[in-house]
């Protein structure tokens, strides 16, 4: 059962694990999820929320990526664009066919990409999920009426996939728990266990609730904490850093749908600076970004630099009509991608691969870095194959390819769903009830938006939200939304989350506080 007190329970009563997986981000759940389905036991712990760090932050694209294209990464396009494949079947209550327009302002440019892409779409083989078109400037207005007409020369059509990924994260964490792992979050590592020759048999780990501190005994230990490996590393006893991540922070800014103003993405290839600019509906929003700037040192709630936001919004108004400005951005959110350095300059983050690497320790511990969410599955299982070769568990062989997700479908149709609760799939019959149940249950938390009090109710009992924040950042993603709506209603969430937690009025006072100082960091 997929809450707290059940997954406790589970802890304490097992003597030891298989496996512990320490992060609950994408590659960490991934992991639990690999591993748990193929019989092994599995633990997992997050020191804050799932996806709180990078995993909630991305650009929402499930895609194989038409930079590594351009950049001849022929073998890392190919590999995504399958798993794109894989997920748009497992995890279609979250999976989106989106539409992107390429504009173009030169005949030369319109060709040259619309050949691009054609290789794009030969490269996902079976998997491909609509094929490119070079269209005329008429169509090209007319799939995105903001667009800057003044030398458009028409541009290129392709289809890629989009995601909710704190949802998809959350999604695995229960997916995980189904196939019988034992699933925590607010459960931090603080400390390794290890036995007389020195090898790695377990954690320690503390309840950020109640401070309780647990030993857990396994076979294998993972790292999967992505820009804080590092931390997990020196725990382990690394007394080098031989290992160099180079965290690049990302950031992106959420606007009016109608700055859009229809349901087909923008995609520039090659902004002033080489990057790539997306403008992509999302949750009835607009979310534009991202950015590439070499950071120095990780946090869990990064700040968007001033150049960042001027940068997206300058680039952006040299496309749109409708310019976005400052007081147009209803949140800003950053977030930090674990690349792994090559030798040489590292300052050149946009040309670092997103491919993935597992490295071994001298303890035993097993840590991937790199990657990024399309690639998530595959990454999972490489690495648990690598568990089983490296600490002799039994040979058994990945089921995820073929693995439903929690909430999927499963051949019913998404236009069925409610229009406001289509991210919770398959569990949207039974939250409808909760809703329904009782006549406080059905009240809006905010006018503005259809979030309602049943929500709040439904993530505390069955999606293990234990904050104001982990509701509104990531069970219903009003923060990346609208930061103000999200301060608005904080008070209304905390107030029912006291009551379904039984927590005192002092923890209520201070989730208000918390909340609200974390979300000015959302604001400009």
């Amino acid at each position: 059962m997929f809450n707290r007190k059940a997954q406790l329970e589970k802890l304490k009563a097992t003597t030891q694990f298989d496996i512990i997986v320490i992060g609950g981000g994408a590659s960490g759940l991934g992991i639990a999820v690999d591993a748990s389905s193929r019989g092994f036991k599995v633990a997992l712990f997050e020191s804050h929320d799932f996806a709180k760090g990078t995993s909630s932050r991305s650009t929402k694209l499930v895609h194989g990526g038409v930079r590594y294209l351009a950049q001849g990464n022929i073998k890392l396009v190919t590999e995504a664009l399958r798993e794109r494949g894989l997920l748009q079947k497992n995890a279609n209550h979250l999976f989106k066919r989106q539409a992107f327009l390429i504009p173009s302002y030169t005949r030369l440019n319109k060709y040259f990409y619309g050949i691009g892409l054609i290789v794009y779409d030969l490269l996902s083989f079976r998997k491909s999920i609509g094929g490119s078109r070079i269209i005329s400037t008429k169509k090209a207005i007319s799939r995105i009426v903001n667009l800057k007409k003044n030398k458009l020369k028409g541009g290129v059509t392709y289809f890629d996939g989009q995601f909710d990924d704190a949802r998809l994260a959350l999604n695995l964490a229960q997916t995980a728990c189904e196939s019988g792992a034992t699933i925590l979050n607010h459960f931090k590592v603080t400390d390794m266990l290890k036995n007389e020759e020195g090898t790695l048999s377990g954690v320690e780990v503390v309840n950020a609730e109640t401070h309780e501190i647990i030993k857990v005994k396994s076979k294998v230990v993972i790292n999967a904490t992505g820009v804080f490996s590092n931390k997990i590393l020196k725990l382990a006893g690394r007394k080098k850093k031989s290992l160099k991540i180079v965290p690049s922070q990302g950031i992106h800014l959420v606007l009016d749908k109608d700055f859009l103003d229809g349901e087909t993405a923008l995609m520039v290839p090659k902004t002033s600076d080489g990057r790539v600019l997306f403008a992509i509906p999302w949750h009835n929003k607009v979310v534009v970004g991202t950015t590439d700037t070499p950071i120095k040192k990780p946090s869990y709630e990064p700040k968007p630099l001033q150049e960042e936001i001027d940068f997206i919004l300058e680039n952006a108004s040299e496309y749109l009509i409708k310019k976005p400005t400052r007081k147009d951005v209803l949140s800003v959110f950053s977030g930090l991608r674990p690349l792994v350095a090559p030798e040489g300059d590292k300052s050149n983050t946009k040309e670092i691969s997103r491919g993935h690497k597992i490295i071994h320790s001298e303890s035993g511990l097993l840590t991937i870095v790199g990657g990024k969410w399309t690639t998530y599955r595959e990454m999972s299982e490489d690495v648990v194959n690598e568990a089983i070769v490296t600490h002799n568990l039994a040979n058994v062989k990945s089921k995820t390819r073929v693995l439903p997700i929690h909430g999927n479908l499963n051949g019913s149709d998404k236009k069925e769903l409610d229009k406001n609760l289509w991210f919770y799939g398959s569990d949207t019959t039974a939250l409808e009830q909760l809703i329904n149940s009782e006549d406080s249950y059905n009240e809006q938390i905010h006018p503005n938006y259809e979030f309602m009090v049943g929500q709040v109710i439904w993530a505390a009992r069955y999606e293990m939200a234990r904050t104001v924040e982990d509701f509104l950042a990531r069970r219903i993603r009003l923060l990346f939304l609208d930061a103000q709506a999200s301060i608005d209603c904080a008070e209304v969430v905390a107030d029912i989350l006291q009551k379904e937690l039984k927590k005192s009025d002092s923890w209520k006072l201070h989730q208000i506080e918390e909340f609200k100082n974390l979300a000015q960091g959302y604001l400009i």
